[in-house]
């Protein structure tokens, strides 16, 4: 009795994994132009919506974009490794280091989108802070050039007016070096992580290829006497990010 035959993927799977394998090997490279649907349809002798197919596998993927009237680019970024309480650690911050240096480990990064308001705390914040008004620092994270990270910090409006907290340069060691000089330092924090998919102005502000999932992360942070002193809120893009917990057994 004969062996059945395996089944062999569709042709777009099988070109999608052409393609992949050239972008493993460095015949593309990030930022570079994928054969378009012509010439896919040229070189494999297939259908334009087959060629569709090809391209669509690699875009939802995440490892490539599209740009509208120019083609499929190869969009290729060496994840960043968040080490969930290493960069929090109180020798990062005391000692006057940007947390986002022990995430991105001497990569380039960049904060723009910086708005710093007083406003009325949302349901979420009055609950974790205990308080009416807030003061809230948004803003966007980039690294190698591109945006990977929106984050809104909410704090105590009555805790932090007038500190430079509520300016748009907090000084060394951000935040939480101030919270310690206004004597409520951070000494416990809580994180609660999940997973969905972006609203349209979030993968507007982050670039993100249709079907990338984004990682919430909401932070609080705690003083010495159990006080709430912060509340994070982090959108991330989920290609670009592993996060890295430590724990003893």
């Amino acid at each position: 009795m004969e062996s059945p035959v395996p089944h062999e993927p569709p042709i777009y799977r099988r070109i999608a994994d052409r393609l992949r394998q050239a972008i493993a090997t460095g015949e593309f490279r990030d930022g570079d132009r994928l054969p378009g649907e012509n010439a896919l349809m040229s070189e494999y002798g297939i259908a334009r919506a087959t060629a569709r197919q090809a391209l669509a596998v690699l875009i939802n993927e995440g490892m490539a974009v599209p740009r509208r009237g120019s083609g499929v680019y190869v969009r290729q970024f060496r994840p960043i490794r968040r080490h969930g309480s290493r960069r929090l650690s109180r020798e990062q911050w005391g000692a006057g280091k940007a947390i986002w240096d022990s995430d991105t480990t001497g990569r380039p990064y960049t904060v723009d989108d910086l708005t710093i308001t007083r406003e009325a705390a949302a349901d979420d914040a009055a609950r974790v802070l205990g308080c009416d008004e807030v003061w809230v620092r948004r803003r966007r994270y980039s690294v190698d050039g591109r945006a990977v990270q929106l984050a809104a910090s909410h704090f105590p409006a009555e805790l932090v007016t007038q500190s430079p907290i509520t300016a748009e340069d907090t000084g060394p060691g951000g935040v939480y070096a101030r919270l310690r000089d206004l004597g409520h330092a951070p000494a416990h924090f809580t994180e609660e992580v999940r997973a969905r998919m972006p609203t349209p102005e979030e993968a507007a502000k982050l670039g993100l290829p249709a079907g990338t999932p984004v990682i919430e992360v909401c932070r609080s942070a705690y003083a010495s006497g159990g006080m709430a002193v912060e509340l994070n809120k982090m959108i991330m893009d989920g290609a670009s990010y592993v996060l890295q917990y430590d724990f003893d057994a």
